[in-house]
Order: C-alpha cells, then sequence, then structure tokens
C-alpha cells in the first residue's frame, strides 16, 4: 500500500510544483497574514506520511495562524490525537503503521474532532466509507491551498462556539494590540515591535496569567525545539519589556523563576 502511495504521490507532488512556480496566487501558497487574527490560538493536527508536503502544509497554515503539530504515520498521529486538544485534524487517507481509516475509527471512539481527509483515491466508494467511518469533509489531492483553508474555517464555524472568530482588538491594563492592523500600544503611546515581538507579545496576551515555558514560547513564536544553550527568547523578551515596561510606571511582563514568564496586571 506503502509503495503505491509512493507511485501517486509522486506526479501528483511534482504537479504541485509546477502549479505553484506559476499560480502565486492558487495552488499550495502560504496565504496573506491577514488571515492570522482570525485563525490564532486554533490548533490543528496533519497526520500525512509525505514529508515535503506536510511541511509545506505546516508552513502555509502557521503563517495563516493556526498552530500546527505534525506526524508522519498512523501510529504517531493516533496518539497525538487522542492526548492532544486539537481544534480540527487533516488526516491523509493511505498512512505506514496505520490506515486513515483505521486511525478515524479508533478515534471516534472517544473523541469527535472535526476531521478533514486528505486523499488521492478518486472513488465514490472511498469518499463514502470515510464519510461513514466519521469523517467531516473530503479535499482530493492535489488541492488549492485557499480550498483547503476555506474548507478548515468551514469545518470549524460548524464545530460550535468554541471556534468563534476571536476578537480582533485584545487588552490589558493600559495596553492594547490591533490584531488587523499588527499595531500595539500602551497608554495609547504607539510600541515599535519587530514581527516576533509582536507575535511574542500577541501570545502573551491571548493567554494572559498564565506562565508560559521557554520552551513552548520557542514553539510557539520561533517554531522551533528547544536548545538550554540557545537565548534566543532571553533575548526576545528583555528587548520587548524594554519597550513595553520600561517607559511606564506598571510593568506587565513578568519573570516566575524556573517557571517561565506571565503578562498580567499585578497590584502595585
Amino acid at each position: 500500500m506503502h509503495d503505491q502511495k509512493q507511485a501517486l504521490a509522486e506526479p501528483q507532488l511534482s504537479r504541485l510544483r509546477r502549479e505553484a512556480a506559476v499560480q502565486q496566487d492558487d495552488k499550495f501558497v502560504i496565504l496573506p497574514t491577514r488571515s492570522r487574527a482570525h485563525n490564532s490560538a486554533m490548533k490543528l493536527l496533519v497526520i500525512e506520511d509525505e514529508v515535503k508536503l506536510a511541511e509545506y502544509l505546516r508552513k502555509g497554515l502557521s503563517e495563516a495562524g493556526y498552530v500546527v503539530e505534525v506526524a508522519h504515520d498512523g501510529i504517531d498521529g493516533l496518539h497525538l490525537a487522542l492526548e492532544g486538544d486539537h481544534d480540527l485534524l487533516l488526516l491523509d487517507g493511505m498512512l505506514p503503521g496505520i490506515d486513515g481509516l483505521s486511525l478515524l475509527a479508533a478515534l471516534r471512539r472517544t473523541k469527535q474532532t472535526p476531521v478533514l481527509m486528505l486523499t488521492a483515491r478518486v472513488g465514490v466508494e472511498d469518499r463514502v466509507l470515510g464519510l461513514q467511518t466519521g469523517a467531516d469533509d473530503y479535499l482530493l489531492k492535489p488541492f488549492a491551498f485557499s480550498e483547503l483553508v476555506a474548507r478548515i474555517q468551514g469545518l470549524l464555524r460548524r464545530a460550535g462556539p468554541r471556534h468563534e472568530i476571536e476578537p480582533t482588538v485584545l487588552r490589558l491594563a493600559d495596553l492594547e494590540v490591533d490584531l488587523l492592523r499588527r499595531k500595539a500600544s500602551r497608554a495609547t503611546q504607539r510600541l515599535e515591535l519587530t514581527a516576533k515581538e509582536f507575535s511574542l507579545l500577541t501570545l502573551l496576551l491571548r493567554r494572559q496569567g498564565e506562565v508560559l515555558s521557554r520552551t513552548e514560547l520557542a514553539s510557539q513564536v520561533w517554531d522551533m525545539n528547544f536548545d538550554s544553550e540557545t537565548n534566543v527568547v532571553e533575548v526576545a523578551i528583555r528587548r520587548l519589556r524594554s519597550k513595553l515596561d520600561v517607559p511606564f510606571d506598571r510593568p506587565l511582563l513578568h519573570t516566575v523563576r524556573g517557571m517561565g514568564y506571565v503578562l498580567e496586571d499585578r497590584p502595585a
């Protein structure tokens, strides 16, 4: 089965690369960052064994504002799907270890996470079987990235109140962050932030009052596994604090020794 999938995947990936090269606004391209405000904090799990395609999806969906986790086989995918708290799964139909339909059937015994199946199988009977097993939607490969995002958004809307669009302006005390305009201000004074500083501040603000570890910040903002010898998080926190807190009387960004960082309005 895996050999069959490889035979299908190679020409499809070649076609996707050719189309992406000539249709920059259509096939598997990263969406503009304007959609980020609507998708942030939504966590997706991509279960796809074609590494290059999985990475393309991870990169594109991350740029579209989603938090993306990836598994390359059915065993790891099922473990992450059962143990994690995902808003939606993108599930390949043909996987090593456990195939997509078996994974879906196992998932549905305990969880009702929305599932969008991605498949190269064009037969109607395959799609019917997937839907009967518990898939919420189907998308045939190759597909336009814009259609993939539209289907994800549709499934999240139908999933219920948990997936409602977030407010586009976040506030804490005299701090205000406008997600659409990508502007931050404190006491009406504009904060001149870099792109990473803005992402870091937005993450801390969305989860205000919650202590976030250096490992989680590195993963969410820089998409990197934390290396104890890397001080990128500390440097970014220091620079953000110099703009967010130093010019003002009351600090909002606090260090919790041995644990991480928290954004909150503490009593004087």
